[in-house]
């Protein structure tokens, strides 16, 4: 994707970015909100992004999903999976 197809765009704290899809995260804000621990800050920022934008902030709420749903939200991709289920099990938890 070259540069004219991204559309400049400017996040709520002023950071000027790039992007070519109506998510409103830029690069800064995203290095600037990555926990320092924890399961959400061993994610990409897309899939992390993914996950509190649909309220799904704790290993207890991730449990209550399937694979299948997690893999339906925008950002969410096969190589995050992994990740997800290493987290739950090392809490003694499931995908549902």
């Amino acid at each position: 994707m070259t540069l004219a197809e991204k559309r400049l765009k400017v996040c709520e704290n002023g950071h000027r970015f790039y992007k070519s899809t109506d998510c409103p995260s830029g690069p800064t804000c995203d290095r600037e909100n990555k926990p320092n621990s924890g399961f959400l800050s061993k994610l990409s920022s897309p899939a992390r992004n993914a996950l509190v934008h649909a309220g799904i902030d704790t290993l207890e709420k991730l449990s209550m999903y399937t694979q299948k749903d997690i893999l339906k939200l925008h950002g969410i991709g096969p190589a995050s999976l992994p990740i997800m289920r290493s987290s739950l099990k090392e809490e003694g938890l499931l995908f549902k």
